[in-house]
């Protein structure tokens, strides 16, 4: 698989819970500490994406092959490469927007780069019934009690703060999960 932001909050925990389940997993970061605290998440093949083309490299990486599923969180600025990053057949999952929305395109693309699969899915639908709520949660719940998965909380900032988080956030200074604290 492919994992953008692998080390980010959601990265880190895909790193982990796919390499759990026997998942290769490739992941893009933005510098060496990043790459260092993906691998040490289940990250197999880092990709510092600000040196890299990280669709080549994820095509020399597989042999030319291609990945199974690509988890894009950015959105406008990988998209189109992330669809070269797929074997045929392959899956498209773009769960986020952190360069912005992906701009109209031609389905036909799919079929083109090998009858892909895109997705584009919301946690409220897949949340949308209380049981399946209960459900996924305990998977979770389960994955980081059994030690598969980490939460690494690397920054905190009080509710007052937030405003700054987001600038953190968006400026990629951040790893791991990031938590507003409404006491302090």
């Amino acid at each position: 698989i492919l994992i953008h932001a692998a080390a980010g909050g959601v990265g880190l925990i895909v790193c982990q819970w796919a390499k759990a389940l026997g998942a290769t997993v490739i992941g893009t970061v933005g510098s060496d500490d990043k790459a260092a605290l993906a691998r040490a998440h289940g990250c197999d093949h880092p990709i510092v994406y600000t040196r890299e083309n990280f669709a080549e490299r994820v095509r020399e990486i597989t042999k030319g092959e291609g990945v199974a599923v690509v988890y894009d969180s950015i959105g406008k600025d990988t998209f189109m490469d992330s669809l070269s990053c797929l074997r045929p057949l392959g899956t498209m999952v773009l769960f986020g927007a952190a360069s912005g929305a992906v701009p109209p395109f031609d389905p036909q693309v799919l079929a083109q780069k090998g009858s892909l699969f895109l997705t584009r899915p919301t946690l409220f639908t897949y949340v949308a019934k209380r049981s399946e709520l209960v459900t996924m949660s305990s998977e979770l719940f389960e994955a980081v009690t059994s030690g598969k998965v980490r939460i690494e909380v690397n920054q905190r900032y009080p509710l007052r703060e937030a405003a700054q988080a987001h600038r953190d956030l968006e400026a990629r200074r951040t790893t791991g999960s990031t938590v507003l604290l409404p006491w302090v």
